[in-house]
């Protein structure tokens, strides 16, 4: 669970606890650009608290992400040791698009602040991009990826893939294909 700032007050803890929780369950059910007002509601608390809290909705979503950002961190740093660094990538990129899939609109919101440090979101995508660029570093190492291929590039594709199997939900294997698709392109040409 995201921790609240240091120094709050017990009552300012438990609101801060109590709107991610909900912004949790809420985006879940309803998507990223679910109403804040209806996740001040569920909390107990008015719009101006979760104002005080989260300045914005992507600072509410890096607090919620939060925890999964993490756990997508050390499963980066457990693949670093994978004997095979491009399977070890592409395992990873899989683990990408499932985590964006969970909730709808997560896709699209990381794909609009890529490029963009100053967002509240940085605080998710800044540590991911610097995870992702180990993996493909080791990948292209290897030999097996191109040399001209950058983790941006490549989370905004995996970005685009969560994103299109989001809008194809019958079809749940979408995902996987495009994404092997992807990865077909971006192998490294043999040695002549």
């Amino acid at each position: 669970m995201a921790q609240p700032p240091a120094g709050l007050r017990a009552d300012a803890r438990r609101n801060y606890e109590r709107l991610v929780a909900q912004a949790r369950s809420t985006f879940a059910e309803h998507g990223t650009d679910a109403s804040l007002e209806d996740v001040a509601r569920r909390a107990g608390v008015g719009i101006g608290t979760l104002y005080r809290h989260f300045p914005n909705r992507h600072a509410l979503m890096s607090a919620v992400f939060e925890d999964s950002v993490s756990d997508l961190l050390a499963r980066s740093r457990e693949l670093l040791t994978d004997p095979e660094p491009c399977a070890a990538l592409v395992t990873w990129l899989r683990e990408i698009v499932t985590h964006a899939g969970e909730y709808r609109g997560l896709a699209q919101a990381l794909m609009t602040v890529s490029y963009d440090a100053d967002s509240d979101l940085a605080r998710c995508s800044n540590p991911m991009r610097s995870a992702g660029a180990a993996l493909l570093t080791r990948a292209q190492q290897a030999g097996t990826l191109r040399a001209d291929v950058s983790i941006g590039d490549l989370l905004q594709l995996t970005n685009a893939i969560a994103l299109a199997a989001e809008a194809t939900p019958d079809d749940p294997d979408l995902a996987d294909r495009l994404l092997t698709l992807t990865l077909r392109g971006l192998k490294a040409a043999p040695s002549q």
